[in-house]
């Protein structure tokens, strides 16, 4: 496993702690509007904007891996689906771990 440029898991509150460092979110996929840019909910239940070209199809739950380009939105090297179910709950809970007091965990 490459550990030189790790992303960290983040949420929308976290993004914002993060901008211009490679990062990895769990988005709820609201739209994708066909020219690079998909909207969607961070599983804290806030809004944000990938920018890149997401795979076709889509899932409901996506994991994107890129750079923070502001508080909001996310350029996205890699898109992962993560089908359509996911205990959002839990997957913020890692990113609180992530980038709190366990961090040195999670690279």
């Amino acid at each position: 496993m490459d550990t030189s440029n790790p992303a960290v898991f983040v949420n929308a509150e976290l993004l914002r702690l993060h901008v211009g460092r490679r990062v990895r979110a769990v988005i709820q996929v609201i739209r994708s509007d066909g020219s690079g840019s998909v909207i969607g909910k961070s599983t804290d239940d806030q809004q944000l904007v990938v920018k890149g070209q997401p795979p076709a199809p889509l899932s409901t739950f996506v994991e994107v891996i890129g750079i923070a380009d502001s508080n909001q939105s996310i350029r996205a090297e890699i898109w992962t689906n993560f089908g359509d179910a996911l205990d959002t709950a839990s997957y913020n809970s890692i990113c609180q771990l992530a980038n709190g007091n366990f961090k040195h965990l999670f690279i």
